[in-house]
């Protein structure tokens, strides 16, 4: 009997098949769009996940500044900051952060959904968020899909 074929087979950084990929978030809601990007990020989506290892694909996101909120989630949400200093926490909501930092709103979700450790911080390193269609990898020949 080949004992070969029923082996399990974990991949590695060296194995990992890596591609790139284009997302465009104009229209799309902030929290299923995020969820679907963090499972492509981690490489959920194929069929040599690891969870140990950064199996996932490149993310390209573009018009994140397009990106909606259901509800009244817009001017009513919080995003919290402390300085380390007494008296230093500081709060912002989506519509000021779009102001100033139309691609922080995706980053942060997206952040979010990741895991809350040394591997977590390696793949945010593969999100690239961009606010208008523009992106400056189109050497890497990204596939685009729809969220």
């Amino acid at each position: 009997m080949n004992t070969l074929s029923y082996k399990t087979v974990s991949a590695n950084k060296a194995t990992a098949n890596k591609n790139w990929v284009v997302v465009d978030a104009q229209g799309e809601i902030l929290g299923r769009l995020s969820s679907k990007i963090a499972m492509i990020i981690r490489g959920k989506n194929k069929p040599e996940y690891t969870p140990h290892v950064d199996c996932g694909d490149n993310v390209i996101v573009i018009n994140a500044d397009k990106v909606k909120l259901t509800g009244n989630k817009f001017a009513n949400k919080q995003y919290v900051s402390y300085t380390g200093y007494p008296g230093g926490q500081k709060f912002i909501s989506p519509k000021e952060l779009m102001a100033k930092h139309p691609t922080r709103v995706v980053e942060k979700a997206v952040r979010g959904m990741l895991p809350k450790n040394s591997l977590g911080r390696a793949l945010y390193k593969n999100l690239f968020v961009y606010a208008g269609t523009d992106h400056p990898h189109a050497a890497q020949n990204p596939q685009t899909i729809k969220p």
